[in-house]
């Protein structure tokens, strides 16, 4: 996509950059991985028992561990590489939780959803054919650097059938025989618990945050249902008698002269499951178009 800078009345397109070492885009995600990904930064080319190193291991907010491989030259295949660093980071999950402890990051693991992340200049057919059929979700970051210091970040593929989905290795006692078993959460399944009245309130807040973008993914996760671009703007969390919303904004960001939201880092922080420092509650359609202006904000903030 090009990038244009509007100068009053004219505009001027700002050409796009070789970077010089393709180490250096790897060390600029690794410093500002929250900013970019919304993931937590947990180690830099991580040893594994066979060899290999992780460029990049982090971890999601609500607990799903990250693999990051970036593409070094045109005929890298990160895409396998991501899956094989996938299947040992499954069967070593102890040391993975090892590293979470001594960086002091105190959340669940989430075994049932781990993220595989490519980063790169481009990608070809083959590349995007692949990961389409692929029962994991592999997901696809292609950037730019362009004059004037600005990175330019999208994603790639975006999956018809959203699947939250992971592989779980799973040791028999007889053999070391291994299976990689499908775990699909649904919209369905999260709302199982809710009564008629949420499930038409859930329905009517999907339908609204959907239209905000068309490239806005919807994906359910094991305790909220997360829409996203690059990173998660709202997480939802559908309950029996109410609805809540996580709004991905930092303390003191949020414009809300009303109050409808909570800032959950205040007087002290309050553990939750979704991304962001804010909280607020649906009861009603009032809420929901209450709700919409703080999501609109989330969104912005992002994309």
């Amino acid at each position: 996509m090009p990038l244009f800078k509007i100068d009053h009345s004219s505009v001027k397109r700002i050409t796009a950059k070789e970077i010089d070492l393709e180490k250096n885009i790897q060390k600029l995600f690794e410093n500002n991985l929250e900013e970019l990904l919304n993931i937590v930064f947990l180690a830099h080319e991580f040893p594994t028992s066979f060899g290999g190193r992780i460029d990049t291991l982090g971890i999601e907010r609500d607990g799903s561990p990250c693999i990051i491989e970036y593409k070094k030259g045109q005929n890298d295949n990160i895409i396998v590489q991501g899956l094989s660093y996938l299947n040992w980071l499954l069967d070593h999950k102890a040391e993975f939780e090892k590293i979470c402890q001594e960086k002091n990051v105190n959340v669940e693991i989430d075994w049932d959803s781990p993220r595989v992340i490519c980063v790169a200049e481009n990608y070809n057919k083959f590349d995007t054919d692949t990961v389409n059929i692929l029962p994991f979700n592999v997901e696809l970051y292609r950037y730019r650097i362009y004059g004037e210091n600005m990175l330019y970040l999208e994603r790639e593929n975006f999956q018809k059938v959203k699947l939250s989905t992971a592989g779980i290795v799973k040791k028999y006692k007889h053999d070391k025989e291994r299976e990689i078993v499908q775990k699909n959460y649904s919209i369905d399944q999260h709302l199982e618990k809710a009564n008629e009245g949420i499930k038409s309130l859930f329905m009517q807040l999907r339908e609204e945050i959907l239209a905000i973008d068309e490239e806005i993914k919807e994906v359910p996760k094991k305790y909220y249902i997360a829409f996203k671009l690059a990173s998660n703007f709202v997480d939802v969390e559908v309950r029996s008698k109410d609805i809540k919303i996580f709004l991905n904004v930092g303390s003191g960001e949020l414009k809300d002269p009303q109050g409808l939201a909570r800032d959950l880092t205040k007087p002290k922080p309050i553990g939750h499951w979704g991304n962001g420092d804010y909280e607020m509650k649906i009861v009603t359609e009032k809420d929901v178009e209450a709700a919409m202006s703080l999501i609109k904000q989330s969104y912005d903030l992002n994309k």
